[in-house]
């Protein structure tokens, strides 16, 4: 069976039909995608600050001095975004010995042959892989973030601490730009996923595939809509 913390209070089956199961509730969904919004904003303007000949994306900000200024604060939402989420899901995304299958059977993952792999709860060891490299990136981006924050931070560090903390601020963002990339590969690839962060539900069949032991837990729980 699941981890305790695998079922979440608004997880739920419906009988349809068709069979559906509610995954993320409305206020998971909002906060799914300040995050996103959040993160793509910081990528426009992370790259026109970055060098000129990406400036001209400060049209997008109204020019290069609000650029400057609305960078470090869609940081500061996206910290705090990602992290109300985090403080939600961090126990669902603990790894676990079935997690170890997942990684060793990657070509049955990639090849659609899911049911040879051990199940998986809410989430899978690629999906745990992507939060955690999430958590620790945007905490290196924020840190760094605000040693190069000089309209308030300027008297509080060194010029070499300063040129240090760009330099991992930099590696940080493209690393970040990476797994956001296969995060949005993955959830298009996999079809039917993009529907649990628009409409907060998926397929009795999505669960079933990609998420059997989730699945299992709930209908055990008897989290699912008496028979009539």
């Amino acid at each position: 069976m699941s981890e305790p913390w695998d079922v979440e209070s608004d997880d739920a089956i419906h009988r349809g039909p068709p069979v559906t199961v509610d995954r993320y509730g409305p206020g998971k969904r909002v906060n799914h995608w300040i995050t996103a919004c959040s993160l793509i904003l910081l990528l426009l303007s992370g790259m026109a600050l970055f060098h000129p000949s990406l400036f001209f994306l400060t049209g997008l900000f109204g020019g290069g001095q609000n650029t400057r200024m609305l960078h470090p604060w869609i940081g500061v939402v996206l910290f705090v975004s990602f992290y109300i989420f985090f403080f939600q899901l961090w126990k669902a995304n603990l790894f676990t010995k079935a997690d170890m299958g997942w990684f060793t059977g990657i070509r049955d993952v990639i090849g659609g042959h899911e049911e040879r792999l051990p199940e998986m709860g809410k989430y899978n060891a690629g999906q745990k892989v992507i939060f955690w490299a999430m958590a620790l990136l945007i905490i290196a981006l924020i840190a760094t973030g605000i040693l190069i924050w000089d309209q308030y931070f300027y008297d509080y560090t060194s010029i070499e601490t300063k040129r240090f903390a760009v330099l991992i601020h930099a590696v940080s963002a493209v690393l970040i730009i990476c797994v956001f990339i296969v995060h949005v590969y993955a959830a298009i690839w996999t079809r039917g996923t993009i529907r649990a962060m628009t409409r907060g539900s998926v397929t009795g069949g999505w669960a079933w595939r990609h998420h059997r032991k989730w699945l299992r837990e709930l209908a055990g729980r008897g989290r699912i809509d008496p028979a009539e």
